[in-house]
């Protein structure tokens, strides 16, 4: 390794800030860190193939391949956006401190979910989000939400914005055409006109005027050109506080014994070549509680496979010697449902954890992530994108936390 650690990191606004956090924690342990931005397939890729994503695992693999080339010591990713496994000679090196792990909804005015109106519109592009939601309101019309954090808040506030502004503007040029009128009225008719004239203008503001007065958020949301009018929007608590947007927006956080999170969801990890440097990253920067329950939540991912496909949720909170554990696994339309609750004992918490995604199996997780991996199957089929394709991620900024 050289003398500065050069620590690889995708280049969206959420990643960047992520990485940064990381950089703040080795350089008060007296490391010299260099951030290196790297361009990873995900990144390259439109919106039109995004649904390809979650099984290429397109935003990780450049990453990890910068560091076992050697052009990186470590990289810095959203724990939910890793496969299972990981390259030989790689490991996760630092876990730190889970962040808020919820998702929450955010909407124009801070409804709760039972408060949308029937037949709301909801955004997310998440599996386990859309079954989720549809679990608990099957009414409502969960439509696909993709971009990065703001773009998803944007798309969410622009349409009323839009609205506002074109009354506006519409306004304004109509009183400019009265005010060139007045120069045609007769001299004759003015006290007339005088009487009847409205001195309360609609509008109290110039359109310049009324545009200052928008946040900075509001003032990109007029920037987008959005063909849904979304109701509400679901996201990973975590993204939105890392992008500096969760006390900007209306929201409500979600159960997670209910809207159980993405394994992992909130939580970043550092990879590196297993060896010394390795060791030194953990030391520093590991959160010993937040790698149990990754551990768990990730072991038991890993053995019912199907992360890609199936809209699975498992949530593990070490609570003292146990690690309670909730696993919800669903059909893509949230009718059916394995969910089971365990505590897991904590000096074996791996071992433990392959029993429990066993047992869930037989209960009947296989036979629901069997029926979405057809299903998955056969919308990729058709060469498109769907409502139904696997989320691509979900703490970076493509989706999510990045979200989701």
């Amino acid at each position: 390794m050289s003398t500065t650690l050069r620590l690889g990191t995708r280049g969206s606004a959420l990643a960047m800030r992520q990485a940064a956090t990381i950089k703040d924690r080795l350089e008060n342990r007296r490391f010299d860190v260099e951030l290196v931005e790297v361009e990873t397939t995900g990144d390259q890729i439109t919106d039109e193939a995004i649904h390809e994503l979650g099984k290429t695992g397109a935003f990780v693999r450049a990453l990890d391949e910068e560091v076992l080339d050697g052009d990186c010591d470590a990289a810095v990713h959203s724990m939910k956006d890793m496969p299972t496994d990981l390259p030989e000679d790689m490991v996760v090196a630092g876990v730190p401190e889970r962040a808020a792990p919820r998702d929450v909804l955010v909407s124009r005015n801070g409804t709760s979910l039972a408060g949308l109106p029937e037949g709301a519109t909801v955004g997310t592009s998440s599996l386990r989000r859309r079954a989720q939601l549809l679990a608990e309101r099957p009414d409502l019309d969960v439509r696909p939400l993709r971009g990065n954090v703001d773009t998803r808040v944007g798309k969410l506030l622009a349409p009323p914005l839009l609205r506002e502004h074109e009354r506006r503007v519409e306004a304004e040029a109509d009183e400019e055409v009265e005010e060139f009128a007045e120069y045609n009225v007769p001299d004759d008719a003015e006290d007339d006109e005088d009487e009847d004239e409205d001195d309360d203008s609609e509008y109290d503001r110039t359109v310049e005027e009324w545009f200052e007065d928008l946040s900075e958020l509001e003032r990109r949301a007029l920037e987008q050109d959005p063909d849904v009018d979304y109701d509400a929007i679901v996201l990973a608590e975590a993204g939105l506080e890392r992008a500096g947007l969760l006390h900007h927006v209306e929201h409500r956080q979600l159960n997670p014994d209910t809207f159980v999170p993405a394994p992992s969801q909130g939580t970043l990890a550092v990879t590196a070549r297993d060896g010394e440097l390795a060791e030194e990253l953990r030391s520093v920067l590991d959160h010993a509680p937040t790698r149990v329950e990754a551990t768990v939540e990730r072991t038991v991912l890993g053995e019912l496979g199907g992360g890609c496909v199936a809209p699975i949720g498992i949530y593990a909170v070490l609570q003292g010697s146990v690690v309670r554990t909730l696993v919800r696994v669903l059909d893509r339309d949230g009718d059916e449902q394995i969910r089971e609750t365990r505590e897991l004992p904590v000096d074996q918490h791996p071992r433990a954890a392959r029993e429990f995604a066993a047992d869930l199996a037989d209960a009947g997780a296989a036979e629901l992530i069997e029926q979405a991996r057809r299903r998955s199957d056969e919308a990729s089929g058709t060469g498109g994108a769907s409502p139904e394709s696997p989320e691509p991620t979900e703490d970076g900024d493509r989706d999510e936390e990045g979200g989701e």
